[in-house]
């Protein structure tokens, strides 16, 4: 996503008009209009005031990258380098799994706030999912919390337990 972009969804999550957000970031309605429609470029500096006003931070976070782990019968995991974390609303939101992952019941809603839900949805992903529904579904903490309880093939637990005996020592 571009500046631009993010200026005008975080202006619009937050409910504000251009007038409302410059009246808050102390700049005029017609600057906030040039940056949200890329005709002027902002700064690091003056987009952090702009998402401060819209009630948001300007975040610097490692990129998640995934790395490929061979598992049986040519089968290769892709395994990122952290885990992910998702915002509270989509990490218990409820959810119908693509079809490549849920072909035996198309359709069917996944409440990922239940814990058994949540637990089907993660061991879904983990065996069959790519790195953007890893990205899409899955929570770290909650993975971590649920890692033990899932059912696994030896195979797909042995490509993530590095990763997660990484963050909770045995």
């Amino acid at each position: 996503m571009s500046v631009t972009g993010l200026l005008e969804e975080a202006r619009h999550k937050a409910g504000l008009t251009q007038d409302q957000l410059a009246r808050q970031a102390h700049t005029s309605r017609t600057a906030v209009s040039a940056y949200e429609n890329g005709r002027k470029k902002s700064t690091l500096d003056t987009a952090e005031r702009l998402l401060s006003a819209s009630g948001f931070e300007l975040d610097m976070r490692p990129r998640i990258t995934f790395h490929p782990v061979p598992g049986t019968r040519g089968h290769v995991y892709q395994v990122p380098n952290q885990l992910p974390s998702l915002p509270l609303p989509k990490a218990l939101a409820t959810v119908a799994l693509p079809l490549s992952l849920n072909w035996s019941q198309p359709g069917r809603q996944y409440h990922l706030r239940d814990r058994s839900d949540r637990a089907r949805v993660y061991e879904a992903v983990l065996r069959e999912g790519d790195e953007k529904e890893v990205l899409t579904y899955i929570d770290g903490v909650l993975l971590v919390d649920l890692w033990e309880e899932l059912v696994l093939p030896r195979d797909v637990r042995a490509a993530w337990d590095p990763l997660i005996s990484e963050l909770v020592p045995a």
